[in-house]
């Protein structure tokens, strides 16, 4: 039903560099997973075995950090070693996806693993999509296929993919740009497939005579429940313009309209009922979020800050591909498990959940005041790191993220109890 992914370039950003964000909508209990997996070398001739497909293995595959659904193999959203970050979205056309195929998480993990570039990546998804199709199921439990979308970045500059199938559309991002779960690039698509305009006209989607083919009128099913969110984090970006800053993204991925950061519930039937925090359970949820800053400088430290779980009830943690992420991180799946940060998440989101506006802000305060402390914790670490001031700095990263993880868990912990079935 839904996510949102958003890029503001360095020319917009307040420091001039390059910022990514996205929140992943996935349905409201499925745990997501933080994963960090090396850079690596492989055999000739190897393959990789995807979700649904087997392919050829890359020869060498880069260091990447993603956010992992617990029974997927791909992403739904990461960065890796090259600062490329990349992020998906589903999307409905006209052509339904095949009974397998790639999966939209698997060509995120599989552009972050192959891409040195945005634009590398943007070629290797594509010819993958090309030459392997799109489909099977996204959802656990449900017979789900659909199509997918892109937002793909790295320090200087960003794309839009969208496809339909093996199809497939892009364009490159001026300053801003958010992608949500509709087709959105028309006539003004700088790369395609080959034959993307000829396969709409063959199909009757498109005039014969109507020049380049518009890639959304030709090819969307719907717009679905996504044109308010889409043009909501459109405004936020465009408002904030020069002046975006991780702490602005993170406000926009905790947006509820007039409401900001506490969400106030709605009947289905209203047109704001999908936020870009999403709360619609039993649909979907805003089950976990990132934003990364993709320094073009490779002394300065790239740091993606990932909050597991509704950011709006959560606090973003400091990830470096450079140290060692806490495996803790990685732990969770398809039951609550007491050793996971991502249930622990979900135990507090649902306390919060029984009244919003008396739970929420005291949560918020809380973790606001823990994320003022991390930044200005990050700002002196990645400093020293930069400026070689410290003697190890994998070692001052890695100890730095373990203590965040560990805070973090504490505090989610406090605030449970807090709030919990005796308030």
């Amino acid at each position: 039903m839904g996510c949102d992914t958003l890029v503001a370039l360095r020319e917009v950003t307040a420091d001039g560099v390059t910022l990514f964000a996205k929140n992943s909508d996935r349905p409201p209990r499925e745990c997501q997973r933080i994963v960090q997996l090396p850079h690596r070398r492989h055999p000739a001739a190897g393959t990789v075995r995807c979700q649904y497909v087997e392919l050829p293995q890359a020869a060498e595959t880069a260091a990447v950090l993603g956010s992992q659904p617990y029974w997927l193999w791909g992403f739904e959203h990461g960065v890796n070693e090259h600062r490329v970050a990349i992020g998906n979205e589903m999307v409905f056309t006209r052509e339904a996806p095949g009974k397998t195929g790639l999966l939209g998480m698997d060509l995120v993990r599989l552009g972050l693993e192959r891409g040195r570039t945005a634009a590398a990546a943007l070629a290797a998804m594509t010819e993958l999509v090309e030459t392997h199709g799109q489909g099977g199921s996204g959802q656990a439990h449900l017979d789900w296929p659909y199509n997918g979308s892109f937002l793909i970045a790295d320090p200087g500059e960003a794309w839009i993919l969208e496809t339909s199938g093996r199809q497939w559309v892009a364009r490159r991002v001026a300053g801003v740009g958010n992608v949500t779960n509709a087709l959105a690039i028309g006539r003004d698509w700088d790369r395609g497939s080959a034959d993307v305009t000829d396969f709409a006209v063959a199909r009757g989607w498109w005039p014969s005579d109507g020049g380049a083919v518009d890639f959304a009128a030709a090819y969307a099913e719907q717009e679905g429940v996504s044109g308010e969110r889409g043009r909501r984090a459109a405004a936020l970006l465009a408002d904030g313009r020069g002046r975006l800053t991780p702490a602005a993204l993170r406000a926009i991925l905790r947006d509820h309209y007039e409401n900001g950061p506490i969400h106030r519930p709605r009947p289905m039937e209203d047109p704001f009922f999908f936020s870009l925090c999403m709360h619609a359970d039993p649909l979907d949820n805003t089950t976990a979020a990132m934003v990364a800053r993709l320094p073009a400088d490779p002394a300065v430290p790239a740091v993606a800050w990932t909050c597991l779980g509704s950011p709006c009830v959560g606090a973003f943690l400091p990830c470096y591909l450079e140290g060692v992420v806490p495996e803790r991180l990685a732990c969770g799946g398809a039951d609550a498990e007491p050793g996971s940060p991502w249930w622990g998440a979900r135990t507090l989101l649902s306390l919060v959940e029984r009244d919003f506006a008396c739970f929420a802000p005291r949560v918020r305060t809380r973790f606001d005041a823990f994320e003022t402390e991390l930044m200005e914790e990050a700002r002196v670490i990645e400093a020293d790191v930069e400026t070689g001031r410290t003697s190890d700095g994998a070692s001052r990263l890695s100890g730095f993220m373990a203590s965040a993880v560990d805070r973090y868990v504490e505090l989610t912990a406090a605030l449970v109890r807090e709030i919990g079935p005796e308030t």
